[in-house]
């Protein structure tokens, strides 16, 4: 017998149309709510019954970051594969990046190979939760650690290509 999952897009956060957080905790067990990451803060991760439930956020871009980076490796544990961790390159950024500290961000990148022989990424444009041009651009991910608080262009970065993903 397999498991089963239950996802859902939206309504975890705490707006006024965000019920199904309460809804989790009356008909189930919620192990995680909130998470220190951009975009997707408001992943939750709970139990109803035997199955398993996954309530992403309800913009599109952190629903396809949650997914990737929460979702889909679950998926793959709850189906018999063995835990593996995400394939991370290094590559030179080659424009600046802002970032606050505290959170893991994902932004949305395009990963090319440089004059130079190395890898290479750049921004896919603004990364708005809710902006999918940013997403459909991009080949990868660029994991920037809660520590950091920017980068200067040329510095080195971790990517988490796409293909990795699959």
């Amino acid at each position: 017998m397999g498991s089963t999952s239950v996802i859902t897009t939206g309504g975890v956060s705490v707006g006024e149309a965000d019920y199904l957080k309460g809804l989790l905790q009356r008909l189930g067990k919620m192990h995680l709510w909130k998470i220190a990451m951009k975009p997707g803060r408001p992943l939750t991760f709970g139990h109803i019954g035997q199955a398993a439930y996954f309530g992403l956020p309800g913009n599109p871009v952190a629903v396809m970051v949650t997914f990737y980076q929460f979702v889909q490796p679950a998926l793959r544990r709850l189906a018999g594969e063995d835990a593996t961790e995400p394939l991370l390159l290094k590559a030179i950024c080659d424009e600046p990046v802002r970032k606050r500290p505290r959170r893991r961000e994902f932004l949305r990148g395009q990963l090319t190979v440089g004059n130079d022989g190395g890898l290479h990424v750049r921004r896919t444009g603004s990364q708005g939760s809710g902006v999918l041009t940013s997403m459909s651009r991009a080949n990868c991910f660029i994991v920037l650690p809660e520590a950091c608080d920017g980068i200067a262009t040329g510095e080195t970065v971790q990517v988490q290509p796409f293909a990795g993903l699959i």
